[in-house]
């Protein structure tokens, strides 16, 4: 197959960034999911690149394996394999894979930059909290640098060094600076989270070489900082 993304079909919802033989990046659009839910199995990026590599087929046995997870509401890039072997690759050299992230945040940082640390876990209403307790959760690290400040909103560029579920979102609230848009962990409602996963780099399964993708900033970012960015 060729590693040139062909421009005549791009799925819905989501950009095909890169595609070879053995993987696919994506540049996935807020609101759509990584995997499906109870409530909703095709409504997701899984789906939609397994309908995308079977090329209408049913009886295809292409299939596409989940290498990582990008929170619904959080766009941006998104690799996915294309075997099992590969998946398990890719999971296994997780903490080699350098995952660049930009948030706008409420206010304005003391510390411009730093590393927010704890243990995070998970209670019974799936909601993630930050616990000293070592025996109760999972070490999380998340680096951060304060880019940009316009009126009471950071531009944060993220270095996810561990990848924990809504790990970004619970260490930015945990610093009293929750993400623009983050019903969850914020206060903000009925507008979108200014989260987007905008660089990702990492060594080729195959043969090693260095792949190395970036994004835009959304928009909607522009918009919260003013077109100051």
């Amino acid at each position: 197959m060729s590693k040139d993304v062909k421009k005549k079909y791009q799925p819905k919802g989501l950009k095909i960034v890169y595609e070879d033989e053995y993987l696919l990046v994506v540049d996935k659009q807020a609101g759509l999911l990584t995997v499906g839910s109870k409530t909703n199995k095709t409504m997701t990026a899984h789906y939609i690149l397994t309908d995308y590599i079977q090329k209408g087929n049913a009886k295809s046995r292409k299939q596409v394996f989940v290498v990582h997870r990008l929170d619904q509401w959080t766009s941006g890039l998104i690799i996915f394999a294309k075997s099992e072997e590969i998946m398990l690759h890719l999971k296994e050299k997780w903490k080699e894979i350098e995952k660049i992230y930009i948030a706008v945040v409420h206010g304005q940082l003391k510390q411009k930059e730093g590393i927010i640390t704890s243990y995070l876990t998970e209670n019974d209403s799936f909601t993630v909290y930050s616990t000293n307790d070592e025996t109760k959760g999972k070490l999380a690290h998340t680096a951060y640098k304060v880019l940009k400040e316009k009126n009471n909103f950071s531009l944060v560029k993220i270095n996810l060094i561990t990848g924990r579920k809504n790990q970004i979102r619970v260490h930015m609230a945990d610093k009293g600076h929750p993400v623009v848009g983050d019903r969850k962990y914020g206060k903000d409602k009925d507008i979108n989270l200014a989260l987007h996963s905008k660089s990702i780099s990492f060594k080729h399964p195959a043969d090693g070489r260095k792949m190395s993708f970036d994004t835009k900033i959304p928009d909607y970012f522009h918009r919260l900082m003013n077109n100051k960015i």
